[in-house]
């Protein structure tokens, strides 16, 4: 789907079906070990559509801080989080489905394009499951590119108050990089206890201490 361009059908056919207020959704931050997961919904104004929307993983980072700009011009965003906290104590497809839960009800949408192939169970709206969403659905989109805009901008903040892990390049991934620092640095607060690599390296301290 990489070069594909998303289209308004998915949301047109919401509309037809008597929704007012079609909003798409998508999250980020799943596979990272640090930080928490952050979901945006998108209600796009199909008159004032950002040129250039696409999956945010195709773009470069300047691209999408200039769309997210666009898309936080003209259309309604709702933007929420699950906190390391909340996807240790739930696990990370919980926890995800819970920040697009949030950042739906902050919309007040009243039906969503959710990327990917299930639907969270706790959503206030109808909904429609979008698999490969990012590629093919403009809302969900323009979601995806707020998202990882979002989440970044907290990744380089937290990067500044606890340097050398290289979260403001890898935004908490677990990059050979940021494995060697939580290796020799330890770990925060900011990391999810509940994934393996963070989960080994905590045993591994106890096993010595104790």
């Amino acid at each position: 789907m990489v070069g594909s361009v998303p289209d308004f059908q998915h949301e047109r056919a919401a509309l037809q079906r008597g929704a007012l207020r079609v909003a798409g959704v998508d999250e980020v931050g799943r596979g990272p070990l640090a930080g928490p997961v952050t979901a945006a919904a998108v209600r796009l104004d199909p008159a004032r559509i950002p040129a250039g929307l696409r999956d945010s993983k195709t773009l470069s980072a300047a691209r999408r801080e200039v769309l997210c700009a666009e898309i936080m011009a003209v259309a309604e965003v709702g933007i929420a989080h699950a906190s390391v906290e909340e996807i240790d104590a739930l696990n990370i497809l919980r926890a995800s489905h819970l920040a697009m839960e949030r950042a739906v009800a902050a919309l007040k949408a009243d039906h969503a394009l959710i990327d990917g192939n299930l639907i969270p169970r706790g959503l206030t709206c109808s909904a429609t499951a979008i698999v490969k969403g990012d590629a093919t659905c403009l809302s969900i989109a323009a979601a995806s590119i707020v998202a990882k805009v979002t989440r970044d901008r907290i990744m380089v903040d937290l990067a500044q108050q606890h340097p050398g892990y290289g979260w403001e390049a890898n935004a908490g991934y677990p990059t050979a990089a940021h494995l060697d620092a939580l290796r020799k640095l330890g770990v925060t607060a900011w990391h999810r206890r509940s994934f393996k690599p963070v989960h080994n390296i905590l045993y591994q301290a106890n096993s010595v201490t104790s």
